[in-house]
């Protein structure tokens, strides 16, 4: 499923091609794509709200699949085995960033499904060093949203500093929020989470929420930390209003609108705002152990690959509360 040119969900922008198998280079492997995680990234990708960098492209970054092939003779012992990819493809590993444990900060870096083919297909290639081995008791359909969406917010959740008896916010509950939920609550985090969906506040109360309700709603408790995962500017401003004294606000999209009517006296006290942007190869790592760990559930509705167009549609008017997983079928080594 490629995309030629960026434009509404709506108008069905992603198309069936067939294309050549990938032949992996001597630093990648070829993986038989088993299914891949539908990411908000890949609608803001797909809409144009992210400035594409290569057209056409095979969007899709939380993968899971098979190796089938490797591109050198030292790499042979991989075949056979189930790795994910993850938004990160490559970082340079030079630079100061990536010389600093920062290789989410590379400005050489490369991202799957965005600057290079991703996993919206049968077969894709990737770079050896950068795939991880998903824990033999989890189902690759489970464990794809672990990649982006439960990565992404573990490194928030890292952020906001929060332990036992703390309480943090969650505003937006989506993909990753359903997963930080249970992440939060296995060492006693107290959870709020605003969102307006109904069916997303019920999921909320049934993974352990202490309240759950509308962004704009008042609460008596006031938030030592809080993450927004919702992309809109407005819901930050409310979830920057409930934090404490010395409260952290953690914004883990890719994108968001507009932040306005930013008043001082809602981040006086020595609040802090930080962004997430991607994560390293270690939080994918940690955050692959904590889910087997604790044996972490996401709640998936599944569509076939060719249905892709119409997974994001549902990603986008909110028809489905957890994670929206694509199944990849019909493959031929």
């Amino acid at each position: 499923m490629i995309l030629m040119e960026q434009m509404p969900i709506e108008k069905a922008p992603l198309k069936i091609v067939d294309l050549e198998k990938p032949t992996p280079s001597t630093d990648e492997v070829l993986l038989k794509v088993k299914c891949c995680g539908v990411c908000r990234t890949d609608l803001h990708i797909v809409e144009g709200e992210l400035k594409a960098v290569k057209l056409p492209v095979i969007i899709g970054h939380q993968v899971i699949g098979e190796v089938v092939d490797v591109g050198s003779e030292e790499n042979t012992h991989l075949i056979g085995r189930i790795f994910g990819v993850p938004w990160l493809y490559w970082s340079c590993g030079k630079c100061k960033y990536c010389v600093n444990g920062y290789e989410n900060l590379c400005q050489n870096a490369l991202f799957t499904g965005y600057s290079v083919d991703g996993g919206y297909a049968e077969y894709m290639k990737a770079k050896v060093n950068y795939i991880h081995e998903i824990p033999g008791n989890m189902d690759p359909i489970q464990a794809a949203p672990l990649l982006c969406g439960g990565a992404i917010g573990y490194r928030a959740f890292k952020m906001a500093k929060v332990g036992g008896g703390d309480k943090l916010g969650l505003f937006g509950f989506g993909s990753s929020a359903h997963m930080i939920i249970q992440v939060a609550n296995s060492i006693g985090v107290e959870t709020y989470v605003f969102t307006r969906a109904k069916s997303s506040q019920e999921l909320a109360i049934s993974l352990g929420a202490k309240w759950a309700g509308d962004p704009r709603e008042h609460i008596t408790t006031p938030l030592d930390a809080a993450i927004v995962f919702a992309p809109a500017g407005w819901v930050a401003v409310e979830a920057l209003k409930k934090l404490d004294r010395g409260g952290r606000l953690i914004l883990a999209g890719i994108y968001m609108t507009p932040i306005e009517r930013l008043e001082y006296n809602d981040l006086w006290l020595e609040r802090e705002i930080k962004s997430v942007a991607n994560v390293t190869r270690n939080d994918v790592k940690e955050f692959l152990n904590i889910a087997s760990k604790i044996n972490l559930k996401t709640k998936v509705t599944v569509y076939p690959l060719s249905e892709a167009n119409e997974a994001l549609k549902s990603l986008k008017h909110g028809e489905h509360s957890g994670s929206i997983v694509l199944k990849v079928t019909g493959n031929q080594v």
